[in-house]
């Protein structure tokens, strides 16, 4: 088998895993998934937040807050992981398409040069 192949494997397995970080928090009751924290709750758990977190945290608006649609935040958790799984296959794609063009434009200056 190929190396690409394998690696697509892998990517495929990751997507399809990607729940498990909100399923397993859910599970043991405990809280938001790891490091994905706002700065209020990153205050709620260690007394305080860094004041360039505190500054920059309204600087970006993620596209699917929390992983989810519009709407999907409490339709449970079938439909979250559906909807986490359907994030981590955007986010795929979006690094794809950067790093195919990437590399075009690398190749096109290598032929220009």
């Amino acid at each position: 088998m190929k190396a690409t192949a394998k690696l697509w494997m892998g990517i495929v397995v990751l997507i399809i895993l990607s729940p498990l970080g909100l399923i397993i928090p859910a599970h043991f009751k405990a809280g938001s998934a790891w490091g994905e924290w706002s700065a209020g709750e990153i205050r709620k758990l260690v007394g305080y937040a860094p004041g360039g977190l505190e500054r920059l945290s309204s600087l970006w608006k993620a596209p699917m807050p929390g992983y989810a649609f519009k709407g999907w935040e409490s339709k449970g958790l079938g439909n979250l992981s559906f909807a986490y799984i359907i994030s981590a296959l955007a986010g795929t794609a979006a690094v794809v398409m950067v790093m195919v063009f990437i590399g075009k434009m690398l190749a096109r200056k290598d032929k220009d040069g």
